[in-house]
């Protein structure tokens, strides 16, 4: 299934994306019964993999009633999965972008965080505060898990995942660089936008085989395919929950290819008025126009 979430004057609402257009859940609901189904984002999310049969069976039943579906284009998307409970990114997970950096591939997935605030969905304006000015785009492939996650083997940690869409992780690389700490110019606001929807687990048999593209104003600057990460989605996930419980609706950003603002000779950074896409085989186009902030 593809999943999205989009915006109505009580929240944001869940939908499943479909050739007659977006099935509005909680209509369906109320006009078929569904209560194994949570139809609410947040609970859907939490529920996880135990709640997409049901989905199924609603989203077929519902395909005689015309008027529960959407027409996409007039919705405002939201981010997919707009409250992760933990956000997990990787660094330096493409040889690559390792080496436009001059900084060594690692031994070890390099992990740290994003917080909430970070979040930001397709189409919405990304503020660039004046606190900082190498600002700089990252194309990743982003990983939401569907059941807790505890000490997993790498063989069976795809069993383990929800789905996946496209992210942006942005980065004020003069304040991540500041400290030996990244946090800080990773996770202003808005810093990571995701979506447009979420794919699951069955549309993607292999997440080790996607192409993975950035455009900044129409200009390719990224061009990979998954293939090439040095730690892939089974092992990332498996090794971050041989330290740290995994839940439903956590997500992992897993890694930039090369093509970065910082790893070009000469370095024209992320301004006000520029437009980024994101683009990985099958999951749709993550479009964000950054605007200037405070």
């Amino acid at each position: 299934m593809i999943l999205v979430t989009y915006r109505t004057s009580g929240g944001l609402a869940l939908g499943v994306r479909t050739a007659r257009g977006i099935l509005d859940v909680g209509a369906a609901c109320q006009r078929l019964g569904c209560e194994e189904v949570p139809h609410g984002v947040d609970q859907f999310l939490a529920a996880g993999l135990d709640a997409l049969e049901p989905l199924a069976r609603l989203a077929d039943r519902a395909r005689e009633h015309a008027d529960l579906f959407l027409v996409e284009s007039t919705l405002v998307l939201g981010p997919p999965v707009p409250r992760p409970g933990k956000i997990i990114c990787v660094g330096l997970n493409y040889r690559a972008h390792s080496a436009e950096i001059n900084m060594a591939a690692p031994a070890h997935p390099v992990l740290f965080s994003k917080f909430g605030n970070a979040i930001a969905g397709p189409g919405e304006p990304v503020r660039l505060p004046a606190a900082a000015e190498q600002y700089d785009y990252e194309a990743e492939l982003v990983v939401v898990i569907g059941r807790r996650a505890r000490r997993v083997a790498a063989g069976e940690a795809l069993d383990y995942v929800l789905g996946y869409c496209n992210g942006n992780d942005l980065s004020a690389r003069d304040l991540q660089m500041r400290t030996s700490q990244w946090l800080l110019g990773k996770t202003l606001d808005g810093f990571l936008p995701i979506g447009p929807y979420l794919v699951t687990r069955d549309e993607v048999p292999d997440p080790q085989n996607l192409g993975i593209r950035l455009w900044l104003n129409g200009e390719l600057r990224q061009s990979s395919n998954t293939r090439s990460m040095i730690f892939p989605v089974a092992e990332l996930v498996a090794y971050a929950s041989q330290y740290l419980t995994l839940e439903p609706g956590d997500i992992i950003a897993t890694g930039t290819p090369e093509g970065v603002i910082m790893g070009l000779p000469e370095k024209v950074w992320l301004k006000p008025g520029d437009r980024v896409t994101v683009e990985i085989d099958g999951l749709g186009r993550l479009e964000n126009e950054l605007v200037a902030g405070e």
